[in-house]
């Protein structure tokens, strides 16, 4: 018994002594594993916020290039007739949009999805507008039907998707 008590006198305290050291060890490791995800986290937000501010940059020129006003005054041609005139402008709505499809990844759903919407909206005008001409009048015919329309609904379609990344852009930044 008298030599189980002398082990027990120095083996007690060298496990006592190891679990300590285990433990500071075990919370050490916890402590630097943490500041280094932190590190990482911060790093990337470094990389990401430019990318960001720079796809909603995107997105509100994609929006005003699409503004109706901008995009019939800067595709007018007068020696288009309303059909030819139509196919330029769809054509330039969906290209751009196509230009711009990876800016989804820094924007939210709910952006996208106004920005969508807008679009859709200037092709449904176009295409609206269109309907109430004949095929071959002139293209300043289309560009005046489509200013009319906005001025008669007080609608521009662009216009509830700037306000939805406007307000994105505020809360990130």
């Amino acid at each position: 018994m008298y030599q189980f008590f002398e082990i027990l006198k120095y083996t007690l305290p060298s496990v006592i002594v190891f679990l300590t050291v285990y433990f500071l060890f075990k919370l050490q490791l916890q402590s630097e594993e943490k500041r280094k995800i932190l590190q990482l986290k911060q790093d990337s937000k470094n990389i990401i916020t430019p990318l960001r501010l720079q796809a909603y940059e995107r997105v509100i020129l994609y929006l005003e290039r699409i503004n109706p006003s901008n995009l019939v005054v800067r595709m007018n041609n007068p020696g288009l007739n309303v059909t030819q005139f139509q196919m330029l402008l769809l054509s330039t709505v969906r290209s751009e949009f196509d230009h711009n499809l990876s800016q989804q990844l820094y924007i939210s759903s709910f952006g996208w999805n106004a920005l969508k919407n807008a679009k859709e909206e200037v092709v449904k005008l176009v295409n609206l507008a269109v309907a109430k001409l004949e095929p071959n009048a002139p293209s300043t015919e289309l560009s005046s039907k489509i200013f009319e329309m906005m001025v008669e609904t007080q609608n521009n379609p662009t216009d509830k998707a700037l306000e939805v990344i406007k307000k994105e852009i505020s809360i990130y930044f």
